[in-house]
């Protein structure tokens, strides 16, 4: 009436170390991704930054500087965190140091 019932055996352990394998072929597209996108977006986007630094730090009165909004001028003022920039006889602006984008060669602005 009742038929014998058996047990599964257990997975070998050969098994085990292929699950292991197995899971980390499945990361590695996902860390090529990101070692692309290092090297393509972050590490190129890291020196520009180093680079705008290095010359917001140079500036010197006297410079002729663009600034983000546009305007041309040059420095007539340095401070600490801004810069006064003379865009035209008598009229000065203030700014911070981070708003110039290019430093242009001297006699640019007339």
């Amino acid at each position: 009436m009742f038929s014998s019932a058996f047990a599964q055996t257990a997975p070998a352990v050969a098994a085990a170390g292929t699950d292991i394998q197995s899971s980390l072929m499945s990361m590695l597209p996902l860390l090529l991704m990101f070692g692309v996108l290092y090297f393509v977006m972050i590490r190129p986007q890291m020196k520009k930054q180093k680079e705008h630094k290095t010359m917001i730090d140079a500036l010197a009165k006297g410079d002729e500087v663009i600034t983000a909004g546009g305007l041309l001028g040059k420095v007539s003022k340095i401070g600490e965190g801004y810069l006064g920039i003379e865009i035209a006889n008598g009229v000065e602006v203030q700014m911070q140091r981070s708003a110039v984008v290019q430093v242009l060669p001297k006699g640019t602005v007339k």
